[in-house]
């Protein structure tokens, strides 16, 4: 398959910001996606992003579905951000408010829900229930759990919770965030170790007061990053299994992109409300087997979005 022109809507979810393509009704391979994908979330490319989104068709009672490709071409089983921007998508095309989405690996509850700041367009998603056990989160040892733990033959001696959302994450408080340690050890993560060969998202966090977290994240496949959803929902899930913050408790989640509200339950059930904010509608040419892109066309903008988000995020300073 040669040079193709694709329509997309440049969005983000707390900063993690994404092409969004309506491929219902495109045939694509997974390796021509992932070539889409190095084109379209490359930074130092036309478009930009920190991987791409994809609405597909549902399976069953689920009337839609999601696939997220990392700005290095792999898949990811799930992304929090991005699902909010996912079912906004589905439920315009569809006339929803709220929806059970198709993951990769599993499926998540979708729902429209009040904003959380003026002219903010606000998700609600709830995952899980999530696994602690190490062996789905893919470490290779024969330790059943890591909660608030060392792990043996992590070049790090921090206390670690480890869970699956279902993609794997590897959470550790700290006072202060130290980037250089966070993108060292993210980055012995990403050589996939024999540790953990699957590789895992990384991240640091800071407990700042009783219902306040704030996050800082190596992501899988991407390096790191203002925001990933996955990862403030692992981060709300590890301080309550620790219990740093109260199970059924709301709480504040902070990240370089903005934030969002977080609740994990007892059941190890994660809900996360956010934006889904859309930026521009655009055409582009891409050519998936030299994961190629033209220079955009934008068609429209949605200036009062972005300005909404704007405004909550300078609120927050």
């Amino acid at each position: 398959m040669g040079a193709m022109q694709l329509a997309f809507v440049k969005c983000h979810g707390s900063g993690n910001d994404f092409p969004l393509i309506d491929a219902r009704n495109l045939s694509l391979s997974d390796g021509e996606w992932a070539g889409v994908a190095r084109a379209l979330a490359d930074r130092e490319g036309p478009v930009g992003g920190d991987g791409i989104l994809l609405l597909v068709a549902g399976r069953g009672d689920r009337p839609f579905g999601m696939r997220m490709f990392n700005s290095d071409g792999s898949e990811a089983e799930t992304c929090l951000n991005g699902l909010r921007c996912v079912a906004r998508a589905g439920f315009e095309a569809l006339g929803l408010d709220a929806a059970e989405v198709q993951l990769q690996t599993s499926s998540a509850d979708a729902a429209r829900e009040e904003p959380l700041a003026p002219g903010v367009v606000t998700i609600r998603t709830t995952v899980g229930p999530a696994s602690t056990a190490a062996a789905d989160v893919g470490l290779r040892t024969e330790i059943g759990e890591f909660i608030d733990a060392a792990i043996p033959g992590l070049p790090s001696d921090r206390a670690f919770t480890a869970v699956t959302m279902p993609n794997p994450h590897l959470v550790t408080f700290v006072d202060t965030v130290d980037e250089a340690e966070l993108v060292a050890l993210g980055d012995w993560c990403e050589a996939a170790p024999a540790l953990i060969p699957g590789r895992a998202n990384v991240s640091f966090v800071e407990v700042r007061g009783p219902d306040a977290l704030f996050v800082r994240t190596y992501e899988r496949g991407v390096g790191l990053t203002d925001s990933c959803g996955s990862a403030m929902a692992a981060s709300v899930l590890a301080a309550a299994l620790t219990g740093r913050v109260p199970h059924e408790a709301d709480v504040r989640v902070f990240n370089k992109g903005g934030l969002v509200r977080g609740r994990a339950g007892t059941d190890r059930v994660v809900t996360i409300s956010g934006n889904a904010t859309f930026l521009y509608d655009a055409t582009v040419e891409v050519d998936p087997a030299t994961a190629t892109a033209g220079v955009p066309l934008v068609h429209a903008r949605r200036e009062e979005e972005a300005r909404a988000w704007e405004a909550a995020v300078a609120a927050l300073a």
